[in-house]
């Protein structure tokens, strides 16, 4: 069985995306401050976070997204959008994105294929574990997609990149989820990042 697995770069206050998010600040207004640190891993002190990112990078071989994190809006598709990333998006694998709208599979440069589910997440799961074969399956986000698939019990691992910075509102991916069992099984630190690593039982 794949292991299924979400990384989420996340506030002190448990935020992993900031409020008005839109096609100018896809992270919300002042969110970038969260993935910030993975654009400066080659910085001196920062090599425990390239480590960090290389292992969740590997042997992934399939992904599942949220509407919003494939893209602005929630309505009917704008067919000319495919993606904030451009032409060939940094996945390599086949995405499946949750949506209430459905649109035909979009196949980027590099490997990527985006497949649109409009029949939930327990569809969109099976389909990526059949794509992934012995491979892992990363749950991407956004956050409400992260809550519906913790709160269903179908995630294994947890990796939260731990920023030191408080958002004070916006979206937070373990807000009314009770009753989870997280097992902290590796922590690594740099400088500007805490990494810590789950296993939900």
């Amino acid at each position: 069985m794949n292991l299924v697995t979400c990384r989420a770069s996340i506030s002190l206050d448990g935020f992993t995306a900031a409020p008005n998010q839109s096609l100018k600040n896809p992270f919300g207004e002042g969110g970038m401050s969260l993935p910030q640190w993975q654009f400066e891993t080659e910085q001196e002190g920062r090599s425990a976070d390239a480590e960090i990112l290389r292992q969740a990078g590997e042997d992934v071989g399939a992904y599942i997204m949220g509407r919003r994190m494939f893209g602005p809006g929630t309505g009917e598709w704008d067919q000319e959008w495919t993606g904030w990333w451009g032409p060939n998006p940094p996945y390599h694998a086949p995405v499946f994105v949750l949506s209430h709208h459905p649109r035909e599979p979009l196949t980027m440069e590099g490997g990527t294929t985006f497949t649109f589910v409009t029949d939930g997440i327990e569809s969109a799961l099976e389909q990526a574990r059949k794509a992934a074969g012995d491979r892992k399956v990363v749950i991407a986000g956004g956050a409400n997609v992260v809550r519906q698939y913790l709160a269903a019990g179908l995630i294994d691992e947890l990796l939260l990149h731990i920023v030191p910075v408080t958002l004070g509102a916006g979206e937070r991916p373990l807000e009314g989820v009770g009753g989870l069992k997280l097992d902290p099984v590796e922590v690594v630190a740099s400088p500007t990042v805490t990494h810590v690593r789950y296993r939900l039982s």
